[in-house]
């Protein structure tokens, strides 16, 4: 009988210690993921607390949600009658606005657009036709036999990393150009005045200059050219910038450096 309790014993004990072995793994594995699959039952953001934070952004928050990918909220910012998504990290110190792309199927990921209220990805269209290229500044030679229209903007950091691509392109391939339509998003306070600057010369130093984080001077007429391509890009639901429109009426959402965007504008004849 003795034999048996202490079995029972050591059965209870050894039973007892691979629970807590269990609890202990378990405490462990917890500690090194961190947050579990809903990432917003840890990270906590209220519309409130979000118009603090983006108070200089001078934008009407309507709401908060998950970001697209973890380790980002997504907020959604009301200016000017535009809706459009602001990304903030959890750490609440940095922002970014733009297209948030998934590499491998070249689609945007965001779940929402200014304007309309959709997103866009590789298979939608904007009729190349309907973008009036009069008024553009042209990057290359206006004889060139491929033309692509860029929304940009003058403030937008992976604006300026395709401003060296562009240029990049046009040295080597005589037969592209682009057509520069200045965009200056709500969230880029300085982008509009220098984008009339830029306009009002029509200079594409100014241009240079301008993605080179020099110095431009205020405008020295008054232009709606600005206001129209704003309008423009509401009514076609171009959501950032750079925002790439090929003559086959395809779309190329975000930045691509100069390899990737001569196969796309080659495979676009």
């Amino acid at each position: 009988m003795k034999k048996m309790n202490c079995l029972i014993i050591k059965k209870i004990a050894v039973f007892s210690g691979i629970l807590f072995f269990l609890s202990m793994a378990d405490a462990a594995h917890a500690e090194i993921e961190g947050c579990g699959a809903d990432c917003n039952v840890c990270h906590k953001l209220k519309e409130e607390e979000a118009s603090k934070i983006l108070k200089d952004f001078k934008g009407k928050v309507l709401k908060v949600e998950g970001g697209p990918i973890k380790g980002l909220w997504q907020v959604n910012v009301q200016q000017d009658g535009k809706t459009f998504p602001i990304y903030l990290h959890y750490s609440k110190k940095y922002v970014f606005s733009g297209n948030i792309i998934d590499i491998k199927t070249q689609k945007t990921v965001n779940s929402l657009t200014p304007g309309n209220g959709k997103s866009y990805n590789q298979a939608d269209k904007i009729d190349f036709r309907s973008i009036p290229l009069g008024d553009a500044l042209v990057i290359g030679s206006k004889d060139a036999k491929n033309k692509v229209v860029v929304f940009t903007d003058p403030d937008c950091p992976f604006c300026v990393k395709l401003h060296k691509e562009l240029k990049k392109i046009v040295s080597s391939r005589k037969d592209i150009a682009f057509y520069i339509k200045l965009y200056p998003l709500p969230m880029h306070p300085d982008a509009k005045r220098k984008s009339e600057t830029i306009m009002c010369e029509k200079s594409l130093k100014l241009l240079d200059d301008a993605f080179a984080g020099r110095r431009i001077p205020s405008p020295k007429c008054k232009t709606k050219l600005i206001e129209d391509n704003i309008e423009l890009a509401k009514k076609l639901g171009i959501p950032a910038t750079p925002t790439l429109i090929l003559e086959n009426s395809s779309i190329i959402a975000g930045y691509r450096d100069a390899d990737i965007l001569i196969k796309l504008i080659d495979s676009a004849k």
